[in-house]
């Protein structure tokens, strides 16, 4: 009955999705009603509406902007450490961040209601450009979108900084040129965040003609390495294409810089997340870290200390259970079960991955056999499994992930000059009792 009643609720109102499409469609209804002014502009005439737009951004943030450079030339002729200095300093800093929030208010009423108009230029723009060609990921090609009403509803979406899905060949990449460009506007950048640098090259050359139209200059991080002159000015243009790694990584360099000179990014205005589910989701369960390097008389020392034994240790085990996989075979064939059985046994616990160990497990006889030398040995709490265990030098637990040295293992991998327990975990109740007694 309650399903029966949403459904119904639903049907009279409408899905959210459907609600929210009603609310944009008379944006879009307004950005269609630019069309015939649009068309009727010249090249020149289209690209000089950017120039009227960022004119009224100017002109609506004056008032504010002035108080900013005032409060900006103040707090540059702090220079003392003396403590009424640092007062004034965090007093100018704090209004500074209040006069930036206003700023931004201010330039977000604006943008939208320059956006139905913006967005006609955008697709006027689009329009001209159908038919003409040009190089994107080392081959031709030629631009043919034009946006229909259904991405005009995503790029609306988008500039209102909720998530719009879009299925493949739906023209994700057309619908996000809008809300950059509208936003690219204000001046202080516009980051296309996309999952792998291919696709970050690709739509940067793609859409780059579209923005260079109207004066914004568009690049990408990934061309360039990190702390170089070259990604610092990716990120002063207007328009920057980047893979969340890149810009991630970038984010956290800079917060380790010492003088402000040193920094990478510009700041951080309007950004576009393509592929949002993979980015903030799949990609994010993988930090970031940034780490510095290991000192090599630490751990690198005492690695290449150990690392010739312990590779003399497993060739010499490789070496003992190929020679009791030949032993089992040998007197399996002569009806030497317990014998063929126990060597068996000792392969499965030396090394189980053993190429030949696993392929004689595929005959049912030998398999079996296996089985019952271990339930044999496991009885009574595994109290012989030491005569398996002692014949090599070392044991395998692939069920407690664990390897166990035996005493041949330790004499094999210790010198005569070194203490024989190096390699022997010590019983902690033992020693401290022995520390007790002391």
């Amino acid at each position: 009955m309650i399903d029966k009643i949403f459904s119904g609720i639903s049907k009279i109102m409408g899905s959210k999705s459907e609600r929210d499409i009603k609310k944009i469609q008379p944006i879009v209804d307004e950005i269609k009603s630019f069309e015939e002014e649009m068309k009727a502009l010249s090249d020149d005439e289209l690209k000089g509406k950017t120039g009227e737009f960022k004119q009224e951004i100017r002109e609506a943030t004056a008032a504010t902007q002035k108080k900013i450079d005032e409060l900006k030339a103040e707090l540059n002729t702090i220079h003392t450490g003396e403590s009424e200095d640092i007062d004034r300093r965090n007093e100018l800093e704090s209004e500074l961040e209040e006069l930036d929030k206003e700023w931004l208010e201010i330039t977000d009423e604006v943008l939208d209601d320059i956006l139905p108009e913006a967005y006609a230029v955008l697709k006027e723009t689009c329009r001209r450009f159908v038919g003409k060609s040009w190089k994107v990921a080392g081959t031709d090609n030629e631009w043919n979108m034009v946006p229909y009403d259904v991405q005009l509803i995503g790029a609306v979406v988008l500039h209102q900084g909720k998530i719009s899905e879009m299925k493949t060949g739906e023209g994700k990449t057309l619908v996000a040129i809008f809300p950059t460009y509208l936003n690219a506007l204000v001046g202080r950048g516009v980051h296309i965040v996309t999952v792998n640098t291919y696709l970050a090259q690709r739509d940067a050359e793609w859409n780059e003609p579209i923005f260079n139209f109207h004066g914004l200059r568009v690049d990408c991080v990934d061309r360039y390495e990190p702390n170089t002159e070259a990604r610092r000015n990716a990120y002063k243009a207007d328009v920057t294409y980047g893979t969340n790694n890149e810009f991630g990584f970038d984010y956290l360099r800079d917060n380790m810089v010492i003088n402000k000179d040193q920094l990478v990014q510009r700041g951080h205005h309007f950004a576009i997340v393509d592929e949002v589910d993979s980015v903030l989701i799949d990609e994010a369960r993988t930090p970031l870290i940034i780490s510095g390097p290991v000192p090599q008389d630490n751990q690198n020392q005492k690695y290449s200390e150990l690392k010739p034994r312990v590779q003399r240790l497993v060739e010499a085990q490789k070496n003992l259970i190929a020679k009791f996989l030949h032993e089992a075979e040998q007197a399996y064939e002569k009806g030497d079960q317990e014998t063929a059985g126990l060597a068996l046994f000792r392969a499965r616990r030396g090394f189980p991955k053993s190429k030949k160990f696993q392929k004689m497990m595929q005959e049912p006889g030998l398999q079996r056999l296996t089985q019952q030398t271990e339930y044999l040995y496991l009885q009574d709490q595994g109290k012989n499994m030491h005569v398996v265990d002692e014949a090599m030098y070392y044991a395998v637990d692939m069920k407690q992930n664990t390897i166990e040295l035996t005493e041949k293992g330790r004499e094999l991998i210790t010198p005569s000059q070194e203490d024989p327990d190096f390699f022997v975990i010590p019983d902690m109740g033992t020693e401290t009792s022995q520390i007790e007694e002391e």
